[in-house]
């Protein structure tokens, strides 16, 4: 057996029985402390309501311990199994050049693992989403965002992916440089594009009506010189009851948008208090260091992937007997995740230092009463468990525990006043 064989099912099977043991600490943890509220939201969660998150919470760990199997199964039937083998020799086979055989392989592919995972997807809203009342989503609508996301896939997908076949049997050895570039150019583009493009072809954007939320949000914006396209209010309820508020866009693109569940969730003040902690992750500069370690992280993977194209143990290591440009590509994809499990709590830990800093600046530019207020109404309405196991929340959640980060406010508090 190839070496590179028993590494790779190694650390398959290492990640798998992770996930399943950081699962089962979950369970636990959310089991034991179910019929007690933490005695710090006790006046502002009932029993029944603490209830309700963990059920929800055992429900879609349940149902991620399942998927995770399956997704390892399915891997190694892409793999060892010969899938990807058996796809590439009929793209191969089909009389095309390598260039649209190979885009034509990787789109193929895509395509049918999103049909793979359609099941799954399928649970999720129409059966725990609906047992515990936040599903709003019809069959309708569902095979109309699948029609949708596959008709993005083919417009977006298509270009970049002969763009970056092209560059890697073009470019010299250092192609991996140029791809690089390509592929960092286009995410941006893309996140630029993104507010006035792509989530209209989903979503209903109106602006927000006049009225003493926009004129505490306008003021909000104004002391920290924030300027954005607009302050939107979108029609999540079409499909999930539950709330949120982002920023989207790059540059002078950018748009603040809420959707309309957390509107009816949270007060003005609340609102507020809650833009003011999604202006700290700009004014922290936290995009751009997220930005700046996905380009480190992708160069990195490129180069990688630049010295495992030619070792003909990468190919024969993972079940393919046909090598090309778009194969190595396709492989590195699938095998990647396999290895990166083990560094998540790194990226999950940098993700809630910037939550925790968010937080700080937020309580200085408002009431940290109200974002105290606004994140135990948004616990209670998404029915977020309270109770967490430390180490699955380290893997998993890129926002701190409720209780720790609720603690963390109140000391904030507590030194401001």
């Amino acid at each position: 057996m190839n070496t590179f064989t028993v590494i790779f099912l190694i650390a398959l099977a290492a990640g798998t029985l992770l996930k399943w043991w950081l699962a089962r600490r979950q369970l636990r943890s959310v089991a034991e402390h179910r019929d007690l509220v933490p005695e710090s939201f006790r006046e502002s969660i009932t029993l029944k309501v603490h209830q309700h998150a963990a059920d929800y919470t055992t429900a879609r760990t349940r149902t991620g311990m399942l998927e995770s199997g399956v997704a390892a199964l399915l891997l190694l039937l892409w793999t060892l199994g010969g899938g990807v083998d058996l796809l590439s020799g009929a793209w191969a086979a089909s009389g095309l050049s390598p260039l649209i055989a190979g885009t034509g392989l990787l789109l193929s592919t895509f395509l049918i693992m999103g049909l793979l995972e359609m099941p799954f997807d399928i649970y999720r809203t129409f059966v725990i989403e609906e047992r515990f009342g936040f599903n709003r989503t019809t069959p309708r609508l569902f095979i109309t965002d699948a029609i949708k996301q596959t008709l993005l896939l083919i417009v977006i997908g298509t270009p970049v992916i002969l763009a970056v076949l092209w560059l890697m049997a073009h470019a010299g050895e250092r192609w991996w440089i140029y791809v690089w570039a390509v592929w960092m150019g286009f995410s941006l583009l893309l996140t630029w594009a993104y507010p006035a493009l792509i989530a209209p072809f989903f979503n209903k954007f109106v602006p927000l009506d006049d009225g003493d939320l926009k004129t505490r949000i306008e003021s909000l914006l104004e002391r920290n010189g924030f300027a954005s396209q607009g302050i939107f209010v979108v029609d999540g309820s079409k499909r999930s009851g539950h709330g949120n508020a982002y920023f989207t866009g790059l540059g002078s693109n950018k748009r603040i948008v809420f959707f309309d569940t957390l509107l009816r969730q949270l007060d003005a003040e609340e609102v507020e208090a809650v833009l003011a902690h999604e202006i700290g992750h700009f004014k922290r500069k936290h995009i751009t260091k997220r930005i700046a370690l996905m380009a480190a992280v992708s160069l990195v993977g490129l180069m990688l992937l630049g010295w495992l194209i030619n070792a003909p143990w990468f190919y024969s290591g993972l079940g393919v007997t046909q090598p090309s440009l778009a194969v190595a590509l396709l492989l590195f994809l699938f095998v990647v995740p396999t290895f990166t499990v083990f560094v998540q709590p790194l990226l999950s830990g940098l993700s809630r230092r910037h939550e925790f800093e968010a937080d700080e600046f937020a309580a200085g530019q408002a009431d940290a009463d109200k974002l105290v207020e606004a994140l135990v109404k948004l616990y209670r309405e998404n029915a977020n468990t309270l109770t967490p196991d430390p180490l699955y929340s380290a893997f998993h959640d890129s926002h701190p525990p409720a209780p720790v980060r609720i603690a963390n406010l109140r000391t904030l508090q507590a030194a401001s006043g």
